[in-house]
């Protein structure tokens, strides 16, 4: 899961990207604009949003986000208290609201809330995906295939469950970047080649049959066929 933060404090959005980033994917802007331009080319499971931005403020980000049909579930942070600011936010799309200054458990707690929420509100929710023997727990991110329980690393379980939540269709490389990895970090060319090799070491060298293919010049698959 990626998570989006917009927040205009640099110390403040490093401290929540540190607290997230042990079990989300977290990308972090500081302007209005970046946040708008971000949320509308990336997928995010969910978009942290301060209030007081320097160039557009929260309540107009989020109309922006609503009117172009991204629903994303958007949790708010802001030092105002009061009540009518909180309908307001209601009102421009927000799903939730914490102040400012928050304890780090509270805001934990609603991130996971609406995490659960909206994954609740999805029409497939299955926790468990399975291709041929290959076998998924996403919420406990377990692999096992044919009975053989398989360890992968952290950018390897991502790379594996957004494949075969595409199964059949063709990812690119910058597709497979992109969900993956931070917005703004930099990899050497082969990035996406290696850790496709060592998922293959893994979960496809151990076995008769290959799930994980290649689009030669294009990108990867995970299909059962052939």
């Amino acid at each position: 899961m990626k998570i989006l933060i917009i927040e205009d404090s640099r110390l403040l959005a490093g401290s929540i990207k540190d607290q997230l980033s042990k079990q989300y994917v977290v990308d972090v802007v500081h302007t209005g604009e970046e946040g708008l331009y971000q949320a509308r080319s990336t997928d995010y499971s969910l978009m942290l949003l301060d209030l007081g931005l320097p160039d557009i403020n929260g309540y107009e980000v989020c109309r922006e986000l609503r009117s172009s049909s991204i629903e994303t579930p958007i949790l708010v942070l802001s030092g105002d208290r009061a009540a009518d600011s909180r309908v307001r936010l209601l009102d421009c799309g927000a799903d939730d609201y914490v102040t400012k200054p928050f304890d780090n458990d509270e805001l934990q707690a609603r991130v996971n809330a609406l995490l659960r929420r909206s994954n609740l509100s999805r029409p497939v929710a299955s926790t468990h995906i399975q291709v041929d023997d290959l076998i998924i727990d996403v919420p406990r991110r377990n692999v096992v295939r044919a009975g053989v329980s398989i360890q992968l690393r952290r950018k390897e379980f991502d790379i594996l469950h957004y494949l075969v939540q595409n199964q059949g269709r063709t990812i690119t490389r910058d597709m497979i970047f992109n969900h993956v990895w931070e917005a703004g970090k930099e990899g050497w060319n082969n990035t996406i080649d290696v850790h496709i090799k060592h998922l293959r070491d893994k979960v496809d060298r151990p076995f008769a049959k290959k799930l994980i293919k290649t689009a030669y010049g294009v990108g990867y698959m995970v299909d059962k066929t052939g």
